[in-house]
């Protein structure tokens, strides 16, 4: 299967997320053609993301019994809002789908989202994103995505908003080593030192680490493990941990650098069994969607990356 995939152009990739409201009508109507005639993921194509919940993490243990950490990520009735698509001034196009999660109750609602969601034929949402695909990947509108848009044994990454730590240090901050703390040293063992130079040039340089506010801003965390998915309940299992407190928000997506990135220039390099990673066929395209969960076994699991028990001892 992989073998029957051509040479394909390099993905233009997005470089801004502004939209404009009038250009959503069009992609629309290009996202049910593109459902229509093509269904089959290429190594140029770039699917759109899922917002979730994080719901804290547990732990599970593999075939061999070695224990390890994940992360549990949940869909809130996560759904199709608009397409976008816009043309830049060098005649570029940006294409990207906007995702809503979480219904709210309509009174919480602005009259303007409410038109927009009325639009799209969804039910009110709490939190509306949006993520840069290619021409084709777009999703029809009001499509309801389902974990298994993320397949077991590939790769994501997870944006969301950091804990906040309030006002630190140089050491927590920065990972400063600071000072002794034993000989020669007076009430200095934390401090961070010297923050500038001499009469010149006579000021702080613009960037210096230094105690300030830490945490509290987006962040993205690369390259975690897809351990685990269940449709019924629409839980992701990712190995490692995510930014961001229990029950908030934060976006997945296709891994940039082990997914995307990886497939297109094994591609171009004509490394055809290294474009997915070992044991992926392909990808749920354009989406994931409730419909195709149906068909699909409740539970699905990644098998064991390790190759040989790691309690029994070798010869």
């Amino acid at each position: 299967m992989l073998r029957l995939w051509s040479f394909g152009a390099r993905p233009i990739f997005p470089r801004c997320r502004a939209f404009h409201a009038t250009v959503v009508s069009n992609a629309t109507a290009e996202a049910e053609t593109s459902a229509a005639t093509s269904s089959q993921w290429t190594p140029t194509s770039v699917r759109t993301g899922l917002i979730a919940r994080k719901r804290g993490m547990t732990v599970m243990w593999d075939n061999h019994g070695v224990r390890y950490p994940v992360t549990v990520l949940q869909l809130e009735n996560c759904q199709v809002t608009a397409n976008i698509k816009t043309v830049r001034d060098d005649q570029s196009e940006y294409h990207a789908v906007q995702v809503a999660a979480s219904d709210r109750p309509p009174k919480n609602t602005t009259k303007q989202m409410l038109g927009h969601f009325k639009k799209a034929g969804v039910p009110p949402k709490r939190i509306v994103k949006e993520f840069p695909v290619t021409p084709d990947a777009h999703v029809p509108v009001g499509t309801t995505l389902s974990a298994v848009h993320f397949v077991p044994g590939q790769y994501v990454d997870v944006i969301a908003k950091s804990i906040g730590k309030g006002f630190q240090g140089t050491m927590k901050r920065w990972n400063f080593k600071g000072l002794r703390a034993s000989h020669g040293v007076s009430v200095s063992h934390r401090a961070a030192g010297s923050i500038g130079a001499h009469q010149d040039p006579g000021r702080v340089w613009p960037g210096k680490k230094m105690a300030g506010r830490m945490g509290g801003e987006r962040t993205t965390t690369q390259n975690l493990y897809v351990v685990r998915v269940d449709s019924d309940l629409d839980l992701i299992y990712v190995r490692g941990c995510v930014p961001g407190i229990d029950d908030a928000h934060v976006m997945v997506r296709d891994a940039k650098k082990k997914m995307t990135q990886l497939a297109y220039h094994n591609n171009a390099k004509g490394r055809f069994e290294k474009i997915l990673p070992k044991g992926l066929l392909g990808l749920p395209f354009p989406a994931g969607t409730k419909e195709l969960a149906q068909a699909l076994p409740p539970v699905i699991a990644a098998p064991s990356a390790r190759v040989s028990n790691p309690f029994v001892p070798r010869e």
